[in-house]
């Protein structure tokens, strides 16, 4: 089934160059061949959005932003098998599907995706505003009521998964349990540390008590998100102001078997090695700026064979695991709709990303 091709207009969340975060109009196309149109139900508010409003990620183009997001399929373009109605999660990583990582089952590396430029796989996009081309932030820019993305980037799920939960399988929760159980390959019984409790952190943390770890220490200056990472999984607590946490690991556990940083910040991931012990890992899941560099002792990672693991979407093929990561959570073995923090319309934007900065509270939703 094809949609027309007549645009339509809705409110959206934008990144203007110069001034940062607005609240325009853009209006959106039909989609094209191998194009899906959706309806945004819910949409997380992401660090990696963050990046790009305080110039950490820097960009020239005024994009849409939003990047997590689950919605409700409108219209298809030729070639398309899924069906108006259908409920879908959105993957920000679309992958080509016929490059060697593809091929290889690793799409989390695909090497012909166009997402990370800002358009869609054609190098173009669906938004416009008064006749000047919008970008999607990541192929998809979620913050508006419509988009068009890729059927790669459509992920069908059950019906009855809440939205504001198939949003945060769009990013956070795929990323964070993906690193525990992906990329880390946790073992029941091990020992690990979590720096950062914001969304992709308590997410670690629960796919941490999934896979069995024994004790699971979490690290974070808020003590709401303290007390949050407790009611996931964490059998203790360190505030990272007041503790010397390399300290507290060798001390208390000889070391923990992996230790994960979910902030993104330069500083904490260099304090990851002297967090784990001989044979343990050391897993960068949070996003740093581009271009930031790491200090890390090259003997101690050498001499101890610690092992230094990024993390990129939790190493995940997110047409296989966002369906298994509904199914979790629909059969109660993860409580994903606990994450969801507070949810505003698209006009509250800006206290959203205030919160996100600050540290405050859980995973912020906007709806369009």
């Amino acid at each position: 089934m094809s949609a027309a091709s007549a645009a339509s207009a809705a409110s959206a969340v934008l990144f203007e160059p110069g001034s940062g975060l607005t609240l325009g109009e853009v209006a959106v196309r039909g989609p094209r061949a191998g194009e899906v149109a959706v309806e945004i139900r819910a949409a997380g508010v992401c660090h990696s959005d963050l990046h790009i409003l305080n110039g950490d990620w820097p960009e020239d183009r005024r994009l849409v932003l939003g990047h997590e997001a689950a919605g409700v399929v409108t219209a298809v373009g030729d070639g398309v098998e899924l069906l108006p109605g259908d409920h879908v999660v959105l993957s920000w990583f679309a992958p080509c599907g016929r490059c060697e990582r593809c091929a290889s089952g690793k799409a989390w590396l695909c090497t012909g995706t166009r997402a990370v430029e800002n358009v869609l796989p054609d190098g173009g996009t669906a938004f416009s505003s008064n006749g000047e081309e919008v970008w999607p932030f990541l192929g998809l820019g979620a913050f508006t009521k419509s988009v068009i993305v890729p059927r790669s980037a459509a992920v069908r799920v059950d019906p009855e998964l809440p939205f504001e939960v198939g949003a945060l399988l769009g990013c956070a929760v795929t990323t964070g349990v993906g690193a525990v159980v992906n990329t880390a390959e946790v073992r029941p019984g091990e020992t690990a540390v979590v720096v950062g409790c914001g969304g992709v952190g308590l997410a670690t943390i629960m796919g941490l008590r999934l896979a069995g770890a024994g004790t699971i220490v979490a690290v974070d200056l808020s003590a709401e998100r303290r007390a949050a990472a407790e009611r996931f999984g964490a059998t203790a607590t360190l505030d990272g102001a007041a503790v010397d946490v390399p300290a507290w690991c060798q001390e208390h556990l000889g070391g923990a078997d992996y230790a994960f940083e979910a902030v993104g910040s330069p500083r904490l991931i260099g304090q990851l090695p002297a967090m784990i012990r001989s044979g343990g890992a050391a897993v960068v899941v949070g996003m740093p700026p581009i271009g930031a560099k790491v200090e890390i002792d090259a003997f101690d990672l050498a001499d101890q064979g610690k092992r230094l693991l990024g993390c990129n979407y939790g190493s995940s093929v997110a047409a296989v695991d966002i369906p298994r990561l509904a199914g979790l959570f629909l059969a109660g073995r993860l409580p994903l709709d606990e994450l969801v923090g507070a949810q505003r319309p698209l006009a509250e934007a800006g206290i959203a990303f205030e919160e996100l900065e600050a540290g405050i509270g859980l995973r912020g939703i906007l709806i369009p």
